[in-house]
């Protein structure tokens, strides 16, 4: 598996210039996973353009059904109101899906954009995914900004955890942010939640390991990895109750064995990385792990090669028989547990 390619993050950067410098841009494409941070400097471009007590006059929304060559250029041409600048505003509309006379209307509209305009593509419920192909791209990457709001870095990551629970006066380890981020996600938005909820739950000045268990909302791949975990402690009781844990979390069993199978596929490139004396660093970029494998490297010591190998061979199994006709998907993965657990 090759390592994944890093993130362009350099619309971002060039955003955060132009509004530090107080000078938006013309044309921005906002996308990415990140929509936490997408939205906080959606807000700020949007006060940075919107100035004078007649702001909102100046903002022009457009949404997908909206939206057309003629449309664009209207909202685009609108002369701003005792201000300086207007903000057109398209959400979820993907221009290079348009047909080739729109693509090529677009085209015109964005190279021509009035100094007094900024416009902005929001892209939220669709990915934005240029087409290289066209001339429109061309434009696009000549005239406009876009901006890639990806997960942030680990490093940011914890701090901004920690500022969080400083801000509703709590302290936390930074050891137990990577704890949280491991069992919650690395999603701010989702984060965000789970530190408000902790925050409010827990009694003293620090937050503790048990205020984090109590009452955060684990991600299913935290819990598939206690199962795997559990059943390399030979505890086979534990692994039966923790994926008891999942069926109330309402996940399916189709799910479940996706996230168990991938498990298994990296306990066994870290047990060959362990024997190959190659270090947690080496896992991390083979899989694309934001944060540090150690957790998934500590799991492989406790299991021979062996076992991993066929840990993977028999959930590829159990995958492909639970995609047959007339399968108990339930007992499919209880059976698979105890097979695992026999084998440890």
């Amino acid at each position: 598996m090759p390592p994944k390619k890093k993130p362009d993050t350099s619309g971002y950067e060039s955003l955060k210039r132009d509004l530090s410098a107080g000078k938006p841009g013309q044309l921005y494409i906002f996308y990415g996973e990140e929509t936490y941070l997408r939205d906080g400097w959606l807000r700020k471009l949007q006060e940075s353009v919107l100035t004078g007590g007649l702001g909102e006059f100046n903002r022009h929304d457009l949404t997908a059904r909206d939206m057309s060559p003629h449309a664009l250029e209207e909202a685009v041409d609108c002369l701003p109101m005792m201000a300086e600048r207007t903000l057109v505003q398209v959400t979820d509309y993907d221009i290079f899906k348009a047909g080739e006379k729109e693509r090529e209307e677009y085209g015109r509209i964005l190279s021509n954009l009035p100094d007094y305009c900024c416009l902005v593509f929001l892209y939220d419920l669709i990915d934005y995914k240029p087409d290289a192909r066209t001339k429109l791209a061309g434009v696009v990457k000549k005239y406009g900004v876009p901006v890639n709001f990806v997960r942030q870095d680990p490093d940011q990551l914890v701090k901004w955890v920690r500022t969080h629970f400083r801000a509703l006066g709590k302290d936390i380890e930074p050891r137990l942010c990577e704890e949280l981020i491991f069992l919650c996600g690395d999603l701010m938005q989702n984060l965000g939640q789970e530190i408000e909820k902790i925050g409010a739950y827990a009694k003293g000045p620090a937050i503790t390991r048990g205020d984090i268990e109590a009452v955060a909302t684990p991600q299913l791949s935290a819990v598939v990895f206690r199962i795997a975990d559990a059943i390399g402690e030979k505890n086979y009781d534990r692994a039966l109750s923790i994926l008891g844990e999942l069926y109330q979390m309402q996940k399916s069993s189709y799910e479940i064995i996706g996230a168990l199978g991938k498990q298994m596929r990296q306990l066994y490139s870290a047990r060959l990385a362990l024997d190959g004396q190659k270090g947690a660093a080496y896992v991390g970029k083979l899989w694309g792990m934001r944060f540090s494998p150690n957790q998934l490297m500590n799991s492989a010591r406790r299991l021979p090669l062996p076992w991993c190998r066929k840990a993977v061979i028999l959930c590829a199994q159990a995958n492909l028989a639970m995609n047959s006709a007339g399968q108990n998907d339930r007992e499919l993965l209880t059976t698979l547990l105890l097979e695992l657990a026999n084998m440890a």
